[in-house]
């Protein structure tokens, strides 16, 4: 058999918000995870060591979304993922807190007061077709590092962190399938995971006002109400893409098959929490299918209704004006077990 897989141990000094405990990855893929937990009365703080920083600075504009590294700060691909003949000027808002009539501790997105931060909002609009997708209205932010092969953030443990709110000006129309973060594969002909809303066209009676992850198949990874008020809802994904990494590297040289068992070769874990209360698993970890390397989008992707070829035809209402609001966007290393909730 294989040799087993050392633990990652953290080179990080504690704090009194960490816990750290080392895990072993075994071949059924149960990752228990420790975790860096403060107070849901105080500022939430990163405690794992950053891989990608989507977050947005007080002070930023949305032309920064229009160059790479725009005021020094922009980490997202100013190529990428748009209509052709839009800027990021014309899809990205930068709006102010949630309204004061949501719950309380919920204005601000969980991981942006502690460093000041602000949220950002995706919209999408008439013009919002990519590459003659003429079914599709998306847009899409991509981390300008998150490279379609060989990404930092596609190999051995990591988790994506953002919150959601809604826009209670610019709906979502539920009746339609909405991808709104999900990760694609670098030959483009599948998503492994895909975080979604509104009406499944494969799945009509999964509830159309809930925030769902599915797996590659279109299969319910989990599910949640969305707080339908505007209030902050956070979450964070962890896919486990080392062992598929390791055990193709270890036939490879072995020059063997892979096994024909069907077990999993990766996981995900689910976290979620409302307002300013720190993230909590949902769950245990699901077997994926996470092969293809790829990338992440952060946005929207609206698909028509009415149609067999979504992305070619259906209907699209004209005069469109949606969007969804994030914050605390982040990618941060969980290879030593350590995930900020």
């Amino acid at each position: 058999g294989f040799p087993p897989i050392k633990p990652a141990l953290s080179l990080r000094k504690k704090s009194k918000h960490t816990v750290r405990s080392p895990f072993l990855i075994p071949i059924l893929l149960a990752i228990p995870l420790a975790l860096a937990s403060p107070s849901p009365c105080t500022a939430a703080t990163i405690q794992c060591p950053l891989i990608f920083d989507g977050r947005v600075p007080a002070e930023a504009t949305p032309q920064d979304f229009d160059t790479a590294l725009g005021s020094g700060w922009n980490p997202y691909n100013p190529d990428y993922v748009k209509g052709a003949d839009l800027s990021w000027t014309d899809i990205i808002l930068l709006p102010g807190p949630a309204p004061a009539s949501t719950r309380p501790g919920s204005r601000s997105s969980r991981f942006d007061v502690a460093e000041r931060k602000r949220p950002l909002e995706v919209t999408i609009s008439d013009a919002s077709v990519f590459m003659n997708q003429r079914g599709f209205r998306r847009a899409g932010l991509l981390f300008a590092e998150d490279t379609n092969e060989g990404s930092p953030a596609g190999e051995g443990v990591k988790t994506l962190h953002c919150s959601a709110r809604l826009d209670l000006e610019r709906p979502l129309n539920l009746t339609h399938e909405y991808l709104n973060v999900w990760h694609e594969t670098a030959a483009y002909d599948a998503n492994q995971f895909n975080f979604q809303t509104g009406t499944i066209i494969s799945q009509p009676e999964l509830p159309k006002d809930t925030y769902k992850p599915l797996d590659r198949d279109n299969k319910l990874l989990w599910s949640t109400p969305m707080a339908m008020d505007g209030s902050w809802q956070n979450f964070a994904l962890t896919p486990l893409f080392i062992l598929e990494r390791l055990i193709k590297l270890r036939l490879a040289l072995c020059e063997k098959e892979p096994p024909a068992d069907g077990l999993p070769l990766s996981t995900i874990q689910i976290w979620h929490s409302a307002g300013n209360n720190p993230l909590a698993r949902q769950g245990g970890v699901v077997p994926v299918d996470l092969a293809g390397d790829g990338q992440y989008q952060i946005g929207i992707l609206k698909k028509p209704t009415g149609t067999g070829d979504v992305v070619n035809s259906g209907y699209q209402s004209s005069n469109l004006n949606e969007g969804l609001i994030y914050g605390g966007i982040f990618i941060e290393d969980s290879a030593n077990g350590c995930v900020s909730i």
